[in-house]
């Protein structure tokens, strides 16, 4: 991937497969074509127009994945169309799958359809047809987050995904709950990937992506098996992950919310570095841990917290603590700063 100007120019800053640019970095004058060749080069060849080019503003983090690419934009308020004779000069065969951001707003026409959409909104659109897209001035910059998806790569044939262009696709439910949760939290996982664990996290998006867009077509049962597994996979992971304060929270319990079989389950976990239980329980740590060590929470029990995280006894906490952590939890709790400490090393 490469960004339009020098580094100096574009004020990159790159941490592993992730890239920041800025127009903090661009001279005022040059701000709006510089981002118009962002555009054009992350995404797609677009005219764009704002009645903030004199003094316009842009951000964005860019992540790198194997086979596709998830950016964050933030900019002034603006509108972008694609023409014929754009997509005859060049057209990747892409789509996107874009996320609106908080107070953002933007109406976008492809085809014959047009969605209008507000934060946590979710749309696609393609490069290989005329586009029109406006992003609402609300007084403030509009942010979005697209995720690219290589026409080849998603196991919808037959260009059966166009009958979805510029359509409503809901981002608060279902797989688009699951996808929006994955887009937000992308480039700071990344940051800290190796480069099989980054290929994983592609492959995830690109079947929430398939899954999400299946839905809405019907045709979930046409997917490929194994997307539709990590699919299932990533609703049983949230699943967990919002219910783990719940002390039922067992194999069981997740099997039968999600009409699974418990060996269907446990089969689901064979891949991953941990069964169910053990990554029931090592969520569990990790979050008494954090709560542990957190001046705010002084004023609670080491117990208390454990039965935040569903611990029902404090014994059954301290032995697994200990075996995880090779220390009991009291030891981690006094080597924490209090808050007394920590507002003297502010002062």
């Amino acid at each position: 991937m490469s960004i339009p100007g020098t580094a100096a120019e574009r004020g990159s800053a790159p941490v592993g497969p992730v890239v920041t640019v800025d127009t903090d970095a661009v001279a005022v004058a040059d701000r709006f074509g510089w981002w118009g060749d962002l555009v054009g080069q992350e995404v797609m060849s677009v005219t764009i127009r704002s009645p903030h080019a004199p003094r316009f503003e842009g951000r964005a983090e860019i992540v790198q994945l194997p086979h596709s690419q998830v950016g964050t934009y933030t900019y002034s308020p603006m509108s972008a169309r694609r023409s014929p004779v754009q997509i005859r000069q060049d057209d990747p065969e892409d789509y996107f799958l874009v996320m609106v951001g908080d107070n953002s707003s933007i109406r976008l026409e492809q085809g014959r359809a047009t969605a209008c959409l507000d934060a946590g909104d979710l749309a696609l659109f393609s490069t290989s047809y005329p586009l029109a897209c406006e992003f609402i001035d609300r007084g403030g910059p509009c942010r979005t987050t697209q995720l690219r998806l290589p026409r080849g790569l998603l196991p919808l044939t037959g260009g059966r995904a166009d009958r979805l262009l510029a359509e409503p696709l809901s981002g608060r439910s279902g797989s688009g709950a699951l996808l929006g949760a994955y887009l937000s939290g992308l480039a700071q996982a990344a940051r800290a990937c190796g480069p099989a664990e980054l290929a994983r996290l592609g492959a995830i998006g690109v079947d929430l992506a398939a899954s999400l867009l299946a839905a809405h077509l019907g045709d979930e049962e046409r997917l490929p098996a194994e997307t539709r597994q990590a699919a299932l996979l990533a609703r049983v992971n949230a699943f967990i992950d919002h219910h783990l304060a719940d002390p039922e929270l067992r194999p069981a319990a997740i099997a039968a919310h999600h009409h699974i079989s418990l060996r269907t389950l446990h089969l689901l976990f064979q891949s991953e570095p941990e069964s169910v239980a053990a990554t029931i329980r090592r969520r569990r740590l990790e979050r008494s841990r954090a709560e542990l060590t957190d001046p705010g929470l002084r004023h609670l029990s080491i117990g208390e917290i454990a039965a935040r995280w569903g611990f029902r006894h404090p014994a059954d906490f301290s032995r697994a603590f200990r075996g995880a952590y090779g220390v009991p939890p009291s030891e981690v709790r006094a080597a924490a700063p209090d808050a007394k400490e920590d507002c003297a090393r502010c002062q």
